[in-house]
């Protein structure tokens, strides 16, 4: 994942935490993620919780008997800068390509990609962050763009150790702080992600021991590999989903406070119609369902900088998908539900 990735989805997944306050999510229409305030979350009277309650892979069915689409041609749009986006869209790339389909990815901002699906130039979508990060969105455009249904559960932010460390809680930080070389380790100063952290887990929990060590993405990437290759003990600032969790020994720290937030649901928008058009293909999103060790493996393989760092993706997805037949088997016969 490049840096700008990185922080790009960071200051997305903020929003979650920002009712009441200044928005700080980076997702929307300019997706700089330089940490600027936005319209894409200014505050809970933007949030509907309906869209928590979505089961992944709700409505799925096995695709191997649907007929194949007659209007075999796809273009779906990733937001520019968000993992996610691109896994998700090179997963169907992959998979409908091998039915006959012709796909077509491009990247796009959020806010341009919302209007651009309503207006039919992007049939598909696959990364809508609900109840509140995209609400101001789907309050503008909900009645025009069609829900395929969720695909993961728990995008939220966190602070993560090593798997064999101490720490089970946040709070734990207070009295096991020595064992981390009383540091955290944050990346940059304007990520929401850096703001949560400083404005809100650390004075509930009374953290004020702690060097809150506010540097960069990759400063905090590279300390954590170092880390844990040494089989040291460290805490960081991280946040779900992220292809770290894949790459290195790390486990969240239970937040009882909800200092952190609450998770986010991701969801799938076709544009207007497209699931007429596309009948075969619509099902197969909706059968789409990612675990966070799935999501993980299949980022880290995409764009860590030990894979394929965020380029050649066509070339990771495949290489992905040929160490996870299974998986996709799975998604196919809409078996992926309930995982």
């Amino acid at each position: 994942m490049s840096i700008s990735m990185v922080r790009r989805k960071v200051i997305g997944v903020v929003s979650t935490l920002t009712i009441g306050a200044i928005a700080l999510s980076g997702c929307g229409a300019t997706n700089s993620g330089s940490g600027e305030g936005d319209s894409s979350a200014t505050g809970s009277n933007n949030v509907d919780k309906k869209w928590v309650e979505c089961t992944p892979g709700d409505g799925s069915k096995d695709t191997g008997s649907m007929k194949a689409d007659a209007d075999n041609k796809i273009t779906i749009g990733a937001f520019n800068g968000w993992d996610e986006s691109f896994a998700t869209a090179g997963i169907l790339k992959n998979v409908l390509e091998k039915d006959g389909y012709t796909v077509t990815i491009k990247g796009f901002d959020a806010g341009p990609g919302y209007a651009g699906l309503v207006g039919g130039d992007i049939d598909l979508i696959t990364d809508g962050w609900l109840p509140l990060t995209h609400a101001d969105y789907v309050k503008r455009y909900g009645d025009k763009m069609e829900n395929l249904g969720c695909w993961y559960d728990n995008a939220k932010l966190t602070i993560a150790v090593n798997k064999d460390s101490k720490a089970k809680t946040i709070g734990d930080l207070k009295s096991m702080g020595d064992e981390y070389g009383n540091t955290l380790y944050g990346i940059e100063a304007g990520a929401g992600l850096t703001k949560t952290t400083k404005d809100s887990a650390i004075p509930k929990y009374d953290l004020k021991n702690l060097n809150f060590k506010i540097s960069s993405t990759p400063a905090m990437l590279a300390q954590l590999k170092k880390s844990t290759d040494a089989g040291q003990d460290i805490a960081v600032t991280l946040w779900r989903p992220h292809w770290a969790y894949d790459a290195f020994p790390v486990r969240d720290l239970e937040d009882p406070e909800k200092a952190m937030g609450e998770a986010e649901v991701l969801y799938s928008f076709g544009r207007p119609g497209f699931e007429k058009d596309h009948p075969k293909a619509a099902q197969l999103v909706r059968n789409m369902v990612f675990d966070d060790d799935t999501l993980s493996s299949l980022e880290n393989t995409m764009f860590s900088s030990e894979n394929y760092g965020g380029e050649n993706q066509e070339k990771a997805v495949t290489e992905w998908t040929s160490n996870n037949k299974e998986w996709v088997d799975k998604l196919k016969s809409g078996e992926l539900a309930g995982k």
